[in-house]
């Protein structure tokens, strides 16, 4: 096998199903005769037709459904056919393409989703991926392209779409171009760090493709879910180490599961998440092996968040007593035959530290243990994300300019490396902490 480095990459998300999808054999139109006039409102690329359908690069979101699992199914279809093999260097730039005519070719069928053309990047590397977090490729396809895709919302700023598979597994995003660009670049070294250390907390990325039509490159990018559906998360974090504009908007707080940022974490959770020691070690050892030593520092990534995603068993259990049916009550789980290996939160920092601890929540989820400081019972899902940044001219632009009128270490815009040990440090100093001695002895 090849190893060698480049700079850059992207990542994972969670969020709640907005809507049904579509099934792929739905009669709806194609991307290239999709409405391309009076659009009711865009963010980015993403749009809202007058029919009240989302759009992107004015193709109707259940056309792009449609095109991504007919993709989706032959390509990996067609590589299940390939002998597995090591991974080479050339293998990081293979991008391969095959055409979709509506009315079927010897090699794809007939469909109602317009001609379109479905490619598909580093096949060979990504497999590889695959298999590494343990995902079988029937497993895969079947996920992704069995059932309908569920649209997701709070696409955020970006304009990006979100969908959920099925069975709460996979997400896929839609990325721009430069997006797409710094993935590609980085797939060499995010192999090697792979190969170095499964256990992290860095987005897992499972395939890269892109659908053509109508003279528009749809970028996509599936990557693993970090937040359970099937898990209420009671409280959700962006944070970032930051405190320059690091406090969610009214807008935000208004929804009905708002994410909150690193002002209002230091404000209601003053005392952190509370673990006991072999969990909060794991956490910070963890962390300290993402941001420092390895593809955060090294390949200049900046700008990332840690997502966290808070789940109060307590809180559950008194909200199941009253209501007899509550989303998110803990006795709802992921379920048991979940496909991806190192992909949930405490999957992801158990290297040197076995079962983690004595307290057993019963929990299937994956979620890391923890107290806050009423000593109410917690469960933890936390993940890297946001991982496109790099530290390039503008940037640095920004960064200049925001330290002329605000303290320069307060801002999030900043150099890799004080960004990563800020990062770091802000984490396992002020949002995870061991159990103090004086809530041990409450039996806390």
């Amino acid at each position: 096998m090849y190893y060698f480095c480049v700079t850059c990459m992207c990542s994972p998300f969670f969020f709640t199903p907005d809507s049904p999808g579509t099934r792929k054999n739905a009669a709806i139109e194609g991307p290239s005769t999709t409405m391309t006039q009076n659009m009711k409102k865009t963010i980015g690329h993403r749009g809202i037709d007058p029919t009240g359908e989302t759009t992107y690069k004015k193709t109707t979101s259940s056309a792009l459904k449609g095109a991504i699992q007919l993709g989706i199914t032959h390509t990996v279809g067609s590589l299940s056919q390939k002998p597995e093999r090591d991974v080479l260097l050339q293998d990081f730039e293979v991008v391969e393409s095959i055409f979709f005519p509506s009315e079927g070719s010897n090699l794809t069928p007939a469909h109602h989703y317009g001609d379109f053309r479905f490619k598909t990047y580093a096949p060979i590397a990504f497999r590889y991926f695959r298999e590494m977090f343990g995902i079988r490729p029937d497993d895969y396809m079947y996920s992704l392209c069995n059932e309908d895709l569920i649209e997701l919302s709070n696409s955020g700023a970006s304009g990006s779409l979100f969908y959920l598979s099925s069975d709460d597994e996979f997400i896929i995003k839609t990325v721009q171009h430069k997006e797409a660009e710094f993935l590609q670049k980085l797939l060499p070294g995010y192999f090697m760090n792979l190969n170095q250390n499964k256990r992290t907390l860095l987005p897992k990325f499972y395939g890269l493709y892109c659908v053509q039509a109508a003279g528009k490159n749809i970028r996509i990018v599936v990557m693993n879910n970090l937040l359970p559906s099937a898990v209420r998360m009671h409280l959700k974090y962006d944070l970032k180490g930051s405190t320059y504009k690091r406090r969610a908007s009214p807008k935000e707080r208004d929804k009905a599961v708002p994410t909150y940022k690193d002002l209002d974490f230091m404000q209601d959770m003053q005392e952190g998440l509370l673990m006991e020691g072999d969990k909060y070690s794991a956490v910070c050892k963890t962390l300290h092996r993402d941001c420092l030593p390895s593809l955060l520092k090294e390949f200049l990534i900046m700008d990332y968040s840690l997502l966290v995603g808070v789940h109060n068993l307590d809180q559950a259990c008194r909200e199941q007593a009253s209501e007899e049916a509550v989303a998110g009550a803990a006795d709802q789980r992921r379920p048991l035959g979940q496909k991806s290996l190192y992909s949930t939160a405490i999957e992801a920092i158990q290297a040197e530290t076995g079962s983690m601890g004595s307290e057993d929540t019963g929990d299937k989820t994956g979620g890391i243990p923890a107290r806050n400081s009423k000593g109410e019972r917690l469960l933890v899902y936390i993940g890297i994300i946001d991982i496109l940044q790099s530290y390039r001219f503008v940037k640095r632009l920004e960064h200049s300019w925001k330290a002329l009128v605000h303290d320069g270490d307060t801002v999030s815009v900043h150099r890799p490396g004080f960004y990563a040990e800020r990062f770091e440090k802000f984490m396992c100093n002020v949002v995870f902490r061991k159990i103090p001695c004086k809530y041990r002895d409450k039996g806390v």
